[in-house]
């Protein structure tokens, strides 16, 4: 046994950094009042040595910087209760947590980024041929590739095998919160790291290849498309889009839920049938931004939308929860941290397949009015406790 350093965070969390066998970091969050020890068990597993770091590839047709992470293929795929890597080990279950947790963080063992970085750490060692900074990557040429330097880290929500963040208590909600804005200002703060995503992907649907209750976080060597679509968009309208975006959205029929700090609201132009937004009130930047007040609404908040999607059916709904925060270093005065949810279910029994002209086309036809959706989602909300 062990006895990790304890950090104290905010909200009475208390992180708890060590390492897995093979060197890959591993951080405990407890909640505020947990019930575990001090002690974390040792990780005692022989571990084959860590992939290699991917190469990336530049599309010219796009622009786009492609990831072959061959690593990937070897990763765990539904495996049963009793041999569920994200459960704390047992004797016969040598998964990847040594000990019981509340909260929990760990690099990727089959990472789509990383381990290696720009520059060389404590942690991490330096790659061959990094990106050489955002004017480099955007730079067109046929064959060119760069290391995929980054960081890809699960989140872990619970020990327990089933469940989401949905799932979940108030209390260990708003420990995750605070396990995202710390993991939010370390690794932006990487060598070599230029946008910070925290995600969760829910349901066989989505293709999650494991029913734990666990998000991830992907830090790129990049800024994502999307984003790029993103700052174009505030370069062409100000830096206070997102005050306007709020100002119409709040008073629209769209609005679902609603708080002293943050809105959630059905966008005008959602392209899925279950697509909702939840946007903080003030410009934050990340997570990293956030207040105490903010973080501590947002805990219960985004427990009542997430238990309203699952409300809409009998049975839980896929989605994946996308929280978009801002480029470690453009964009920051306009780029505000939001929530994207998108769900593909249409119906209790049918899904939104993309097919040709989005897939292929990125045009989209929306199955369901923006304020139809809204509506059946608001009285979905009306009946959840927490």
């Amino acid at each position: 046994m062990i006895s990790p350093p304890a950090i104290a965070l905010g909200a009475g969390v208390v992180k708890r950094p060590t390492r897995l066998a093979d060197g890959r970091e591993l951080i405990y969050y407890d909640d505020p009042g947990t019930t575990l020890g001090i002690e974390r068990a040792v990780d005692a597993r022989v571990l084959d040595p860590r992939p290699e770091t991917a190469t990336m590839r530049l599309d010219v047709l796009t622009g786009d910087w492609i990831s072959v992470a061959a690593a990937r293929q070897n990763r765990a795929f539904l495996p049963p209760a009793e041999l569920d890597p994200l459960a704390p080990q047992t004797p016969t279950n040598p998964s990847e947590i040594p000990s019981r947790y509340d909260v929990a963080v760990f690099e990727n063992r089959s990472p789509s980024f990383g381990p290696a970085l720009a520059d060389a750490t404590d942690d991490a060692p330096a790659a061959i041929d990094p990106p050489q900074g955002l004017d480099d990557l955007a730079v067109y040429g046929l064959g060119r590739t760069r290391t995929s330097v980054g960081r890809t880290e699960v989140v872990c929500f619970s020990p327990e095998h089933e469940g989401s963040f949905g799932t979940q208590t108030v209390t260990r909600a708003r420990t995750v919160i605070e396990a995202w804005a710390d993991r939010t200002a370390a690794l932006s703060a990487l060598p070599g790291i230029e946008q910070v995503f925290p995600f969760e992907n829910r349901g066989r649907e989505i293709g999650v290849t494991l029913g734990h209750p666990h998000g991830q976080i992907y830090a790129y060597p990049y800024v994502t498309p999307r984003t790029q679509r993103l700052l174009t968009a505030i370069t062409r309208t100000g830096d206070d889009l997102f005050d306007r975006i709020l100002d119409v959205e709040r008073g629209s029929e769209r609005v679902v839920l609603t708080g002293e700090h943050w809105t959630a609201f059905v966008p005008f132009a959602a392209r899925w049938p279950l697509e909702v937004h939840l946007v903080p009130h003030r410009h934050a930047a990340d997570f990293a931004e956030t207040t105490t007040e903010e973080r501590d609404e947002l805990a219960g908040l985004y427990l009542r939308l997430l238990r309203g999607v699952d409300a809409l059916y009998d049975t839980p709904t896929p989605y994946i929860a996308a929280w978009h925060q801002a480029p470690v270093r453009i964009g920051r005065a306009g780029a505000r941290l939001h929530l994207e949810l998108t769900s593909p279910r249409r119906a209790a029994d049918k899904l939104k397949y993309l097919a040709g002209s989005e897939a292929a086309m990125g045009a989209w036809i929306g199955d369901i009015p923006p304020e139809q959706a809204a509506e059946r989602l608001r009285a979905a909300i009306e009946g959840v406790s927490l």
